[in-house]
């Protein structure tokens, strides 16, 4: 459903606030109250940094429009406006994607030092912000991918997602179910110790930079995949997956000695709650590096490369 059919009154049902009195609602709480949480919801829906925070201040915009005194909740209203956006952008987004040069990556974002939530719900919220979940959620369609994150990470009732997203709710619960299908097979994953895979990332940094190809293939699995995003804005960057140990290792060294640019640094952060490489000259991004483990070898790497993706870091 269009954002431009959404009805201004909401009934407020369990969502949040149903506490603060109507005639209240302005003097506890308006748009910057949630922020970050539309961000939060924009973000994982469409896997851009760009296109997140423009959702957010069309967002704003509507909010700007609105009669408050018909607002019963307005967090409900809100996420209602968010979420439709952001489906309509997702399709959007996804019809460019086909005109993509080279494979599409999520625009990185920097989380080191960032407040989590509550021990409870950190686990779920940080997992649902990684690089490679970001990848695995590319499978579903819009209204699949919306349902599937405001059910399994921001945990609201089918009766809640079926107001945002213009749905009945029984269709909502068969849209949770076939999403959860599709990732299914694909959640599965080792979890590293951070300081495991930070000393992984050094080692494969060093072995690179020394040009070791013997001491790089053993950091690796036999089938490790490496994908690259440039956004074909990158000369001679991959457009396709380089797959195995010895190509992966070969390619790793040329982008150290073609790629990159005589004087740079290397930093180790940490990018969407992972430990994650950022290579920088001139106080510019020039690539991020994310990788999977698997039984203590890298079994995905991800270079991130795109400029545009990059000039926010």
């Amino acid at each position: 459903m269009s954002v431009t059919s959404l009805p201004v009154s909401l009934k407020p049902d369990t969502i949040v606030d149903e506490d603060v009195e109507r005639e209240n609602l302005n003097a506890v709480e308006n748009f910057e109250t949630y922020r970050s949480y539309l961000f939060s919801i924009a973000y994982r829906i469409l896997g851009s940094v760009m296109d997140a925070e423009d959702m957010v201040q069309e967002t704003y915009l509507h909010y700007q429009s609105a009669s408050y005194e018909t607002i019963h909740s307005l967090k409900a209203y809100l996420t209602t406006i968010m979420t439709r956006l952001c489906i309509d952008q997702l399709h959007l987004s996804y019809k460019q994607r086909e005109t993509y040069i080279g494979p599409w990556l999520p625009e990185p974002i920097i989380t080191e030092n960032t407040a989590t939530p509550n021990a409870e719900e950190a686990t779920v919220m940080q997992e649902s912000l990684s690089v490679a979940f970001l990848c695995l959620l590319e499978q579903l369609q819009p209204m699949e991918r919306a349902v599937f994150l405001l059910r399994e990470v921001f945990d609201y009732d089918y009766a809640d997602i079926a107001t945002f997203v213009g749905r009945k709710e029984v269709a909502c619960r068969q849209l949770f179910s076939r999403a959860k299908k599709h990732l299914a097979n694909s959640q599965r994953h080792d979890v590293v110790p951070p300081e495991v895979h930070k000393q992984l990332l050094e080692s494969f940094l060093r072995a690179v930079q020394a040009g070791d190809q013997t001491a790089l293939m053993e950091l690796l699995t036999e089938d490790v995949r490496l994908v690259a995003d440039g956004g074909g804005k990158i000369p001679g960057a991959a457009t396709q997956a380089v797959v195995g140990s010895r190509a992966v290792a070969q390619f790793a060294i040329g982008v150290n000695l073609r790629f990159l640019p005589s004087v740079y640094h290397i930093e180790l952060s940490e990018v969407n709650y992972q430990p994650a490489v950022i290579a920088r000259s001139d106080g510019k991004a020039l690539v991020v590096m994310t990788v999977e483990v698997e039984e203590g070898r890298m079994k995905m790497i991800r270079f991130m490369a795109n400029p545009d993706k990059l000039a926010h870091l």
